[in-house]
């Protein structure tokens, strides 16, 4: 099972509050030496005590289980900062708009990586009107299918979850959308940026290599 807290982050938070191995046991009700197994590896504390440990040592308990610093920033007031876990036993898709801890089946989740779309994952993006039309060249059986488009502005997110056998497509309301992501079952998260000059035209680019020159150009005239 991976371990939802290591014996490292224990004692590096333990010794930026100064305290002794002995200090921190007492505090949590526990022995220092079961301490001591906590930061070399050779157990994990009981979950339950998360909340405790995570209090004594001026920590959130994000902080604690990813041993990163949260800074005192609305980061969860940006849409465009969002983060998608997905469980590799269920296929539960879990959305954060900041950092957090996502378990699932027992598996603690990792966000997933946006990539470039590339020529097995092309997306179309033409105006309609006050509406986005997005089209994906992919299959969409059973085994292999996309699972969600995402359209991301700084204030809101508009998702629609796509299933096998349908159509890899959908429509969003243009207004504030900066951001395009979506997700295949087994390549992962893609993202793509709107690009003013591209996306914004009432007719469509043909391939994906005809795109990244269209956007070579857009960067020179709109910068």
């Amino acid at each position: 099972m991976n371990p939802y807290v290591t014996g490292t982050v224990i004692k590096e938070l333990r010794e930026k509050c100064q305290l002794t191995q002995a200090e921190l046991a007492e505090k949590l009700g526990v022995s220092d030496k079961t301490i001591s197994k906590w930061e070399t590896a050779k157990g994990y504390p009981d979950i339950s005590l998360l909340e405790s440990i995570a209090k004594v040592l001026e920590v959130s308990i994000t902080e604690l289980v990813t041993g990163n610093p949260i800074s005192n920033v609305n980061v969860s007031g940006n849409m465009l900062k969002s983060k998608f876990y997905v469980c590799p036993v269920c296929g539960n898709m879990i959305h954060s708009m900041g950092e957090a801890v996502m378990q699932c089946h027992g598996i603690l989740l990792k966000p997933c990586q946006p990539e470039e779309t590339d020529v097995k994952h092309m997306i179309f993006i033409e105006r309609v009107e006050d509406e986005y039309y997005i089209r994906i060249e992919h299959d969409m059986k059973k085994q292999h299918y996309i699972s969600f488009i995402a359209a991301l502005s700084s204030d809101k997110m508009q998702m629609i979850k796509l299933y096998p056998e349908g159509n890899a497509e959908a429509r969003v309301k243009m207004n504030g959308v900066k951001k395009v992501m979506f997700y295949c079952n087994r390549d992962g998260l893609f993202s793509v940026n709107i690009v003013k000059g591209i996306d914004d035209k009432q007719y469509c680019y043909d391939n994906a290599e005809e795109r990244r020159a269209l956007e070579e150009v857009a960067k020179k005239l709109f910068g």
